[in-house]
């Protein structure tokens, strides 16, 4: 037991290795379980405990991560805190499975939905595979905030608008402004925007520091965008169809 919460994984992660993709096929499952019982999950019982106990997931793994880095020594006030986008989103999206709150889904359905797609079909996790403690935390915690935020459109019946989109990408920028003020007065380097990962990523190939950060921004752009287009079939179908009437 105690293996699989070493600080080094005993074996590595392989991208699109055959537990990448059972992993990802589960979450898949996951959300196609939640839009066959839809129906049932709109009703007081089984909406109440599945909206509470997906926020229990995403708190108890975000605090799981700290006291893991805890305990083997590598949680730092420069690196351990919960800013990096994939940390917030986590906590935002608990937040939002509690409240309800659409100004949240606004953000975490664009900001969070789009981070942890990419996070979980490139992982930078190179050091740990299936069942390591950094792994099973890494899918729950991304995967997590991909459920957390297709149940509010599944079973709430929540729709992002073409505003959602430029109100997401404002927020996300004033945040990494907050960040990027946060590194400079700590030294640290969350959401990678005062220099690249030490493990290979997409930023080798954006250019140096701080270059890299021009294209990141046109990457969430697209990203959103993306998540947004199949709303945007569904408004004008139904535009179409009040037109037809």
């Amino acid at each position: 037991m105690e293996r699989y919460f070493l600080a080094d994984g005993e074996d590595a992660f392989i991208l699109f290795s055959k537990t990448h993709w059972m992993t990802l096929f589960v979450l898949v499952g996951v959300i196609v379980l939640i839009f066959l019982f839809r129906r049932v999950l709109r009703k007081p019982p089984f909406n109440n405990f599945v909206r509470v106990g997906l926020a229990a997931i995403l708190f108890i793994s975000e605090i799981s991560l700290h006291a893991w880095l805890w305990r083997i020594g590598e949680w730092t006030i420069q690196y351990s805190l919960p800013f990096h986008l994939s940390s917030i989103s986590i906590l935002l999206s608990a937040a939002l499975l509690l409240t309800k709150s659409y100004s949240l889904f606004e953000f975490t359905y664009f900001a969070g939905v789009g981070s942890a797609l990419q996070a979980m079909i490139t992982p930078d996790i190179s050091a740990y595979t299936f069942p390591h403690f950094r792994y099973v935390h890494f899918f729950i915690s991304h995967g997590g905030i991909v459920v957390a935020n297709l149940f509010l459109v599944l079973v709430e019946k929540y729709r992002p608008t073409a505003k959602s989109v430029w109100k997401a990408f404002l927020y996300l920028n004033l945040y990494t402004f907050f960040v990027f003020l946060l590194n400079y007065f700590i030294e640290g380097n969350y959401m990678y925007i005062s220099e690249k990962p030490v493990n290979p990523s997409v930023l080798d190939y954006l250019g140096p520091w701080p270059m890299y950060i021009l294209p990141l921004e046109v990457i969430a752009l697209i990203t959103f965008l993306l998540l947004y287009l199949p709303f945007w079939f569904i408004y004008r179908f139904e535009k179409r169809k009040v037109a037809d009437r």
